[in-house]
């Protein structure tokens, strides 16, 4: 069975997944098993869907129907993969710019972020599979509609992305006040990797490590950080003011 946000019920999810359908999530029940089970959970990993196991209970709240211990929330977008976006770049003649985004949980940031980054030309906008913000109505209405127009890769090791990134020859760079480098003393000319952290903890210490270089603001009051998306749009448009010569 399903629903305009939500499909329920072991068979539907299995083939839903089975047929390409976009999902953003799987809930499924404590203690499930079973060989379909075994299928549902085979699909997931195959396919990167990100799920949770939770109480019944939560799953009752959702859906009143027989769900099976089975929940899935379908996408309201479609994602794309990183590793087949920046070839095509290149192919292009681009210089690329990709954003990273490193544990933005909340909605509202996730769509400004998105926002700015359509009208500042970024290329893609890359997600981790967990950890992150859901892409749903309230994030496309705040992005005002920017998400259902610039690519979104949601990926499941952001390392990995780290990696692929720097051997295809872009630059990493993270947004940190842990930075010894003003943002406008880097180079942003080069095919750049931008990496924004959560306002909790920042960038991660493990990309941190393999960031090419680091990026700071200057803060001249007495509140240490700025809002994410804030930041991030300082970033992108001196990226493009960098770029002016060859946008």
């Amino acid at each position: 069975m399903s629903s305009n946000h939500y499909i329920y019920g072991m068979y539907p999810v299995i083939e839903a997944l089975k047929s390409g359908e976009e999902i953003d999530k799987v809930l499924i029940q404590n203690g499930l098993q079973g060989i379909n089970f075994q299928k549902l959970r085979e699909l997931l990993k195959e396919k990167q869907i990100p799920y949770q196991f939770v109480p019944v209970e939560k799953l009752n709240k959702i859906v009143h129907a027989n769900h099976q211990g089975v929940i899935a929330f379908t996408a309201s977008i479609s994602y794309y993969s990183t590793i087949d976006i920046l070839p095509v770049l290149f192919e292009e003649g681009k210089v690329p710019f990709l954003i990273m985004l490193d544990r933005i949980t909340d909605v509202r940031n996730l769509g400004a972020i998105a926002r700015t980054a359509e009208c500042a030309g970024v290329h893609a906008i890359i997600i981790p599979s967990k950890g992150s913000a859901q892409i749903n109505e309230d994030a496309i209405k705040t992005s005002a509609g920017a998400l259902l127009n610039i690519p979104v890769c949601r990926e499941e090791n952001l390392k990995t992305i780290i990696n692929f990134a720097k051997q295809s020859g872009l630059q990493v760079c993270a947004a940190t006040e842990r930075a010894q480098t003003f943002y406008t003393d880097v180079d942003f000319n080069l095919p750049t990797l931008l990496i924004l952290g959560s306002e909790e903890n920042g960038v991660s210490n493990e990309y941190l490590k393999l960031c090419d270089v680091k990026a700071k603001l200057p803060l001249l009051g007495k509140i240490e950080s700025l809002n994410v998306s804030v930041a991030g749009g300082i970033l992108m448009y001196e990226v493009i003011r960098q770029r002016k010569e060859i946008i």
